[in-house]
């Protein structure tokens, strides 16, 4: 048996980490195949059949998971994280093996790409929203930037809509509520689709729709005594703070009012007509809306820069908790004065076309996008005035992709293509500090296009080992105007030309990525791949500018040399699945998102290349058909790296205590062996998780239960290692019942309410010192009717 027919020939060709649909017994759903389009041949493979480390979820997975965003499957694979930053809503957060970013601004390039239906987003915003009617969902871990080209270093998201039936009428109906069980308010969904074929087998129109109201599950603190005790424990009183202009309600009762509140909709038309066997045409428009509070963000003892030394060599850094509110970082606790609010609007165009020609398909995905955003917030994350922000963010994209892919001589599958990009971006930020006494405006206006051409083909040596070959080159044009936020005190708009200008710049990267690599069928059950490739994260201009020490300026691509070697095997005629894969990552240039306390711009955001540096590892992945009825799942991610050589002043050993850089302009930066020491933000080193999923018939009616254990090491979020993202320990569970007609599913997600955070970062003396830290919700717990017809 080849390796072409080893994972078919299983009754379980599924993923690790894949839960089966409740709508069928557990086994019935583990008989299925998923399919993946990760290697962009003509037809799409079994996961099992593809030599990369590859998590797929199906639509009855992800309906099983009870999937509302990307999110909720963040602690379901090794060595992942899929988290939204909280600053703004929806902005992703994405990291895998340790490559990620750490900010929420707009004009930085991912290092984890997202493809909605074969399209690439452009921006990491709008990107952390409500999913559904998915096909499939498709997690690729390690560098892919042969065929899904620049800023995919960490691995790539694909998100695969579910297709018009053009056979016979179809439909699905999910109605679902969730609370925390705390006090706050509820969520609400409603979603579904309808199908119909207007021609039998040659035009199909689907209409898809969703709405979410989600009522608050936070619990925002208003003020009273316990404010008051809380300020009189540290020497401040509710009228000296009036006085100084941070009004607190005095004699009043303890208040609460309910936060985190969003309302979402989402309606997507589409067409697929289908004239003749060789050719097919599928059009799609969504019209996405949300909006609702900004981030329940929380400020709690941090670390102030500076160090306590040992024999001159630092150990640890000093704490520090704000003078005027704090609450404990494993807590939900906070207290802010400005709710603030989000609004994220989006209309999108996919248009794709499949032509059957000689021993190929030719292959045509046009996309266009266009998001409009605002965002206001509470930075301080103090019931008073000290830092509150406004964000505008207007992005605009354009993309075709063409390309050709078949199988030659019954032993070379061939890819190969053409790509061009375009987008457009305006994004202007506005920060009010003490009280409105300190008012700061600034941003940026960015144009980027690249174009693309790349190929990749697989070639059968033997009939159990294939030599792997490819390569991409690109050339990216990017021309900025920036305005630096703390330069411009006086209100302009960065859209209207009225803010001073800092930078006025282009440039053009060109680079040339290649692979080479090998799969080999070991056994009938087994398959061992390796390969050596490269990727590559774009160069850019930071649209966050707030430093006046630091000169505004281009920072540079960032390049990974990644070398990885596994294996997928399905011993036991089938009935087991273990994946596992060895990896290091070689990183030349860092592309880094520095978060850096300052006296006057309250945060400085640099972008800078900070470092050369390497990071290894490994995944494992198993599953066992323990039973008929009985699937255990398990997975365990180690990962480890350290700096090779620093470029840039990591430590933050050049600002005080009240965020005042005490390096002078033009001065060299400090780079020292606790520069070499730090942790390499993102790299949680253990990640694992272990599960099972139960069928069994009662009263004629399929129950199916499941349990799933996930656990996350902490990790150093800022790369001075001071803002520190908790460890956590994750329980989801779930029973559904399949009454005929429904399917009635009780699930729990963080049973165990674990506080976590999207990131942590320090405030200056001035503004009272401790982090901002957005919270993410805790425990939630939900009833779900699905109805098929």
């Amino acid at each position: 048996m080849t390796k072409r027919h080893l994972a078919k020939a299983s009754i379980f060709a599924l993923c690790a980490a894949a839960t089966p649909a409740f709508a069928q017994s557990a086994v019935d759903a583990f008989k299925d195949e998923i399919l993946v389009t990760a290697t962009k041949k003509a037809d799409a493979e079994n996961v099992q059949e593809v030599p990369l480390a590859v998590t797929a979820y199906g639509e009855d997975q992800l309906d099983a998971l009870k999937v509302r965003d990307l999110g909720n499957l963040s602690y379901s694979m090794p060595n992942v994280g899929l988290e939204d930053i909280g600053t703004t809503r929806g902005v992703a957060n994405f990291s895998i093996r340790g490559l990620g970013v750490n900010s929420s601004i707009p004009s930085i390039d991912p290092a984890v790409g997202t493809f909605v239906d074969g399209v690439y987003l452009g921006q990491n915003g709008g990107v952390v929203f409500d999913i559904f009617d998915l096909e499939s969902v498709e997690v690729l871990r390690g560098p892919q930037g042969i065929l899904f080209g620049r800023n995919v270093t960490g691995g790539a998201v694909l998100l695969n809509s579910k297709r018009p039936n053009l056979s016979q009428a179809e439909g699905k109906l999910k109605l679902a509520a969730e609370s925390g069980l705390r006090g706050t308010g509820n969520n609400y969904y409603a979603q579904g689709y309808y199908s119909i074929p207007l021609i039998e087998d040659v035009l199909a129109f689907k209409l898809s729709g969703y709405y979410n109201n989600d009522r608050g599950w936070f619990d925002r603190y208003l003020g009273g005594p316990n404010l008051e005790a809380r300020l009189d424990a540290i020497g401040g009183t509710a009228s000296a703070l009036d006085t100084a202009g941070f009004p607190i309600a005095t004699n009043a009762p303890d208040a609460f009012a309910n936060f985190g509140k969003a309302e979402t909709w989402v309606v997507r038309p589409q067409i697929l007509w289908q004239p003749a066997d060789n050719f097919s045409a599928l059009i799609r428009y969504e019209h996405f809306d949300s909006e609702g509070d900004g981030p329940a963000s929380q400020n709690h003892s941090g670390f102030r820069p500076g160090f306590d030394t040992v024999a001159g060599v630092a150990v640890q850094p000093i704490p520090s908790t704000n003078v005027f509110f704090s609450a404990p970082k494993d807590s939900f606790t906070f207290s802010i004065d400005e709710p603030g609010n989000y609004t994220s609007r989006a209309d999108s165009v996919t248009a794709e076309f499949n032509l059957d020609v000689g021993e190929g398909t030719i292959t045509n995905i046009f996309g266009w996008r266009d998001t409009r955003g605002t965002s206001v917030g509470d930075i301080d994350a103090t019931p008073f005035w000290l830092f509150h922000s406004f964000a505008s963010n207007d992005y605009r994209q354009i993309s075709n992709e063409i390309r050709y892919a078949g199988r030659f001589f019954d032993r070379v599958d061939l890819t190969a293509g053409f790509y061009y990009f375009d987008a457009s971006h305006v994004y202007q930020e506005n920060r009010f500090i003490l009280g409105g006494f300190r008012n700061l405006f600034g941003g940026g206006l960015q144009d980027s296009r690249n174009w693309a051409v790349f190929a990749q083909a697989d070639i059968d040596i033997t009939d159990t080992f294939t030599l792997i070959g490819g390569g991409r080159y690109t050339n990216e044009r990017k021309s900025a105007v920036l305005s630096n936020i703390t330069l411009n005190p006086v209100a302009c708009s960065v859209a209207a030309g009225t803010c001073s200008v800092e930078l006025d710049d282009e440039f053009t990267w060109k680079n040339f990525t290649p692979k080479i690599g090998f799969t080999w069928a070991a056994r009938e059950w087994m398959n061992v791949y390796g390969h050596w490739t490269q990727g590559v994260r774009s160069g850019g201009y930071n649209f966050r500018n707030t430093s006046v020490i630091f000169p505004t300026e281009r920072f540079d691509e960032e390049t990974v040399n990644a070398y990885e070697i596994g294996f997928k095997a399905q011993p036991g005629d089938g009935r087991a699945t273990i994946n596992a894969s060895v990896f290091v990552n070689d990183i030349s240039d860092l592309q880094r998102e520095l978060n850096l306390a300052d006296s006057v711009a309250g945060v400085v955001q640099l972008i800078r290349n900070t470092a050369d540096a390497t990071v290894f590892g490994f995944e494992i992945e198993a599953q066992v058909l323990v039973t008929d009825n009985l699937i255990f799942q398990g997975n365990l991610g180690r990962l480890d790296g350290e700096y090779d050589r620093v470029l840039f002043n990591l430590n933050s050993d050049f600002i005080d205590t009240n965020g005042n850089t005490t390096q002078q302009a033009g001065e060299p930066d400090i780079i020292d062996d606790r520069d070499l020491r730090l942790d390499i933000p993102r790299l949680s080193p253990w990640t694992w998780g272990a599960g099972f999923i139960h069928s069994m018939e009662v009263a004629g009616h399929d129950v199916s239960t499941r349990l799933q254990y996930s656990h996350r090491d902490p990790t150093a979020y800022t790369d001075n290692n001071l803002g520190i993202l908790l460890g956590a320990e994750i329980i989801d569970a779930s029973v559904a019942i399949d009454v005929g007609a429904a399917t009635v599913s009780l699930y729990g997600q963080n049973l165990l309410n674990e506080v976590t955070h999207g990131g942590e970062t320090q405030l200056p003396g001035t503004l009272g010192g401790g982090s901002f830290a957005p919270l993410n919700k805790g425990r939630v717990v939900g009833l779900e009717i699905e109805v098929n017809f």
